[in-house]
């Protein structure tokens, strides 16, 4: 089916604007079907797959139908687990940030009575839990669901299969008869249409037809990482393979500047396209990245149709799409006219069902990659020297001046070889932490001796204790000095990342604060020392033309 803005169903303006905040363009099939059928107050069945974008489309409803003044539970949300229950709380708590006196509160088993006996009784409008738990706080009358106005059961057949039929029966009895009623469910069993047919009145059906598709002949490949470790594979892979012309896929604009500002930030050309970019714009980075005129381009499905570049090495899906046929149209864009091309897929968590789905669905199998150590890509590097140095030798005719002058000077051959193959291949440093490892050891960073270029004039560099295996970002170090020093963002000048401590360029006149000593400034993964340092001419091999981005609070992610 077509796609649809959010703007264009309906929806209030405070959950526009939360939907905003996170970033989305459109919305995703099964969110485009349901809403607007939600929104009318039709009882809805609804199939989907995990990962499909169904808990917006029926947590977006559930939230437009609270009325923010009772404080009575209106709306029931039912999961198989405690981990989907958190999942859904955390996206309803996302979606209902601007609606004023609107509550939600996760329920489930293996957490603090006292907790959810404390939430209940100052009064919630939208509880998510597990149907063992709601039964218990149903019986010691901490629960009352005589006011319900919507009643979700997400994964429905998964809570069939756990056993909880019983339960289920219980818990809907117990709501008013007149409350709307909601199944999303992967599979419709004989199970769930009995109880459709028992707890629903005239149901409309909410189903997205997947056609078999078939992919182009593209290498694919998928790489397990955690969130928070994306950004380290995907340096290591294009190091690895020595790609130059890729795009890299994200599902959000948020996500897109933030990926756009730390591929800069560690020497790379890239460029953005989401669709809060002007028209114009995206025109001429288009073009740009049509002629190759920057490495990397980051964007959205949105502004991302339309591009064709036959020279494309790479297609990255850095969030894996909502359905099968974007992520066809993703990895299309390489490996065309008989050019060879990768496609890669990022996936953590339960990312790896959607994937799953992906592949029944595309009649294909894409192959789980490693992600390549340290050690291999400084040998993959060491490796295309050689070669280059071979196609030297074999073509002949070189030029030994230089050689033989050194020679006359008492160098021996060997140490001439080796000194002039390091001044080609750049100083070996230690590299980052393997992506596995989420914090560098001490001696690692310790050892590690920064040379930092000259500042520019009437700057001087700081020294921050964070560094690229702690995900520290540009828009971070500017948030951290902006607090901790009382600069303006935008007069802080280049910012160089490396493993274990980062550096940033600051006007001189915002520095009377560290001449004593350092500042110390405390972030959810702990705290951040700044202090004044000496610079002296580069030699960091990752960090080619730094940039700095917008600020950020820095949460050691």
């Amino acid at each position: 089916m077509s796609r649809q803005k959010f703007s264009e169903l309906g929806l209030s303006s405070e959950v526009l604007k939360a939907i905003g905040d996170l970033g989305f363009e459109e919305a995703a099939p099964i969110q485009s079907a349901a809403i607007p059928v939600l929104m009318e107050g039709h009882d809805v069945v609804g199939q989907s797959q995990t990962g499909s974008g169904k808990t917006a489309a029926f947590a977006i409803p559930a939230i437009e139908i609270c009325q923010a003044s009772d404080r009575s539970v209106q709306v029931l949300i039912l999961c198989p687990t405690r981990e989907l229950a958190t999942q859904v709380a955390e996206e309803v708590h996302k979606l209902s940030t601007y609606k004023k006196g609107l509550h939600a509160v996760p329920i489930y088993g293996g957490a603090s009575y006292e907790r959810q006996f404390y939430e209940l009784k100052k009064g919630v409008q939208i509880v998510i839990g597990t149907p063992g738990r709601i039964m218990d706080h149903m019986d010691r009358g901490t629960l009352d669901l005589k006011n319900v106005k919507m009643a979700v059961l997400d994964e429905a057949d998964r809570m069939l299969d756990m056993g909880f039929r019983d339960d289920i029966e219980k818990i809907l009895e117990a709501t008013p008869d007149e409350r709307q009623t909601v199944f999303f469910s992967a599979t419709v069993s004989k199970q769930i249409r009995e109880l459709i047919g028992k707890y629903s009145r005239d149901p409309k059906s909410v189903k997205i037809e997947q056609r078999e598709l078939t992919v182009p002949t593209v290498e694919q490949w998928y790489f397990e990482t955690q969130q928070r470790m994306k950004f380290e594979t995907l340096l290591r892979l294009v190091d690895f393979h020595g790609f130059k012309l890729g795009i890299i896929f994200c599902n959000t604009q948020r996500m897109v500047d933030e990926l756009a500002d730390d591929l800069i930030a560690q020497g790379f050309s890239a460029d953005r396209l989401h669709g809060g970019i002007a028209q114009a714009q995206r025109t001429r980075v288009m073009n740009k990245f049509k002629k190759a005129e920057f490495e990397f381009l980051v964007a959205t499905d949105v502004a991302a149709r339309g591009i064709d570049v036959d020279e494309l090495e790479l297609v990255v899906n850095y969030d894996l799409p909502y359905d099968a046929e974007d992520y066809v149209h993703r990895i299309g864009r390489t490996g065309r006219a008989g050019r060879k091309g990768m496609a890669v897929t990022f996936v953590s968590g339960r990312d790896i069902y959607k994937l799953q789905f992906i592949e029944r669905f595309t009649r294909t199998k894409i192959r789980r990659g490693t992600i390549p150590t340290a050690g291999e890509v400084e040998e993959r590097r060491i490796g295309g020297q050689l070669e280059k140095i071979r196609a030297l030798l074999n073509r002949g005719n070189l030029s030994t001046s230089v050689v033989d002058r050194l020679l006359e000077e008492g160098y021996n051959s060997t140490d001439i070889a080796a000194a002039l193959f390091e001044l080609l291949a750049g100083p070996t440093e230690s590299k980052p932490p393997a992506p596995e490892v989420p914090k560098a050891p001490e001696k690692a960073v310790a050892s590690y001796s920064p040379n930092l270029r000259p500042p520019a004039r009437g700057m001087q560099w700081v020294r921050l204790n964070a560094g690229r295996e702690s995900r520290i970002s540009p828009r971070d170090i500017i948030g951290l000095l902006e607090d901790s020093l009382g600069l303006p963002a935008r007069t802080v000048g280049m910012i160089d990342i490396v493993p274990g401590q980062s550096f940033a360029q600051v006007p001189r006149q915002f520095l009377d604060v560290l001449r004593d000593a350092p500042r110390v400034i405390e972030v959810e993964s702990g705290s951040v020392e700044i202090s004044l340092f000496e610079s002296q001419k580069p030699e960091q091999k990752y960090l080619k033309k730094p940039r700095t981005g917008g600020k950020k609070p820095y949460h050691g992610k």
